[in-house]
């Protein structure tokens, strides 16, 4: 029988997940403040650093990216080859890896529908945009995907896509509020996060972050719409152009974002300073560690990016396909047009490698075939590509090492 969500309601307040914010009196705020003026800063930079269309090349590859990487938090090992496949529709015959590249492609189509403005400005943090975007994951997730099982009965769930949780539930130590109260603790969540500066917004989106993990609204799935409401953040306080992801970051450092995130469930106990019952303490050690990765993301895609060693990268690549008879003579030369250029008009191709239209053509044949020119019609110009398969060479510690 279907537990009444109106009778599970045990009366909790939203006080108790206060501190929603560090304090400005904190004595960790000068510290976080300074993280995020710095983060805001090479973020900037970065994103000013690309022509717009070799952005929008990143931007795809760094969907597959953060979708790879928040499968291996939740534990699911999808190769990215794998994910590169499902995106073209060719799907494992084994039907766990199917499964697998079935929920990679829903997470890089809610991070597509993100990224490409499907959520108002201010508007990750409201309970409707929390809603859409489980039910957008869930509603393409196999069928296999949407249970759930209660540790203690092992009973099977159904999850509902956008549904708020009937029942109540235990992660480790933390016993979430019961569902009756959701709508209380979701309204104080987005008052508080919904009304801040740009400033203020950026330090505390590592404390959104944990405070939707700790109202744990949905019966499964939360971790991976807790990090897709922290890109969709990030994305408007930072103006990110979704080019970099703390994804990576967070599931290269997962043992700790983990202890640091059970940390912040504790109770305020010792903590010199602050307000409410959770510890500002642990939420300020999250936060910096948050921002931290942050940054330490944007430089790791700057690192990528520089534009002679990545010019370098793939001519070495183009020139050894040349040498083997992979690619026609001169791709190099359109490649190479295109990572300055941002876009390349067809009817330029002939010009830039200098041998005639026809094998102007062939090479861009031979180059869409590879995956690494794509464009949106037949007629139109020419962008960048940078298809997974040869993130090892073109863009090396993008995904662990692996061989195809």
């Amino acid at each position: 029988m279907e537990p009444d969500i109106q009778a599970a309601d045990r009366g909790e307040q939203p006080s108790l997940m206060e501190p929603l914010q560090i304090a400005a009196s904190s004595r960790h705020r000068g510290e976080l403040a300074d993280l995020a003026v710095e983060l805001a800063q090479k973020s900037a930079g970065l994103r000013r650093s690309l022509p717009s269309n070799l952005a929008a090349s990143l931007s795809d590859m760094v969907r597959s990216m953060n979708c790879y990487y928040s499968n291996l938090i939740e534990g699911h090992n999808t190769h990215p080859a794998d994910i590169e496949r499902a995106i073209r529709n060719e799907y494992s015959q084994d039907a766990k890896k199917r499964d697998l590249q079935l929920e990679a492609k829903a997470h890089i189509a809610v991070q597509e529908w993100i990224d490409r403005g499907g959520l108002s400005s201010g508007d990750a943090v409201k309970a409707h945009a929390i809603a859409e975007i489980h039910r957008r994951f869930c509603e393409l997730l196999p069928e296999e995907m949407l249970w759930a099982q209660e540790p203690g009965s092992g009973e099977r769930i159904r999850v509902v896509p956008g549904e708020w949780r009937r029942r109540d539930v235990r992660v480790g130590d933390h016993v979430a509020m019961s569902p009756g109260s959701l709508p209380r603790f979701l309204e104080r969540f987005e008052q508080v996060y919904g009304r801040l500066g740009k400033a203020d917004g950026i330090i505390a989106a590592a404390a959104a972050h944990h405070r939707l993990l700790w109202i744990h609204p949905f019966m499964d799935g939360n971790g991976r719409v807790a990090r897709l409401m922290t890109h969709a953040t990030l994305l408007d306080l930072l103006e990110t152009g979704a080019v970099w992801s703390v994804a990576r970051g967070l599931a290269r450092n997962v043992e700790r974002y983990k202890m640091l995130l059970a940390n912040c469930d504790q109770p305020r106990r010792n903590d010199p300073v602050g307000r409410g019952n959770l510890s500002e303490e642990a939420l300020a050690a999250f936060t910096r560690f948050f921002l931290s990765v942050c940054i330490d993301q944007v430089s790791f895609m700057e690192g990528l990016m520089e534009p002679k060693r990545l010019r370098a990268r793939i001519l070495v690549w183009a020139a050894e396909e040349v040498r083997v008879g992979a690619l026609p003579a001169k791709s190099g030369s359109v490649l190479e047009a295109l990572l300055y250029r941002g876009e390349l008009p067809r009817g330029d191709v002939d010009a830039v490698v200098g041998t005639g239209e026809r094998q102007a053509r062939r090479i861009v044949a031979a180059l869409v075939e590879r995956k690494v020119l794509v464009s949106e019609s037949p007629r139109a110009p020419l962008r960048l590509a940078f298809p997974a398969v040869l993130a090892s060479r073109w863009m090396p510690g993008l995904f662990p090492d692996w061989v195809e």
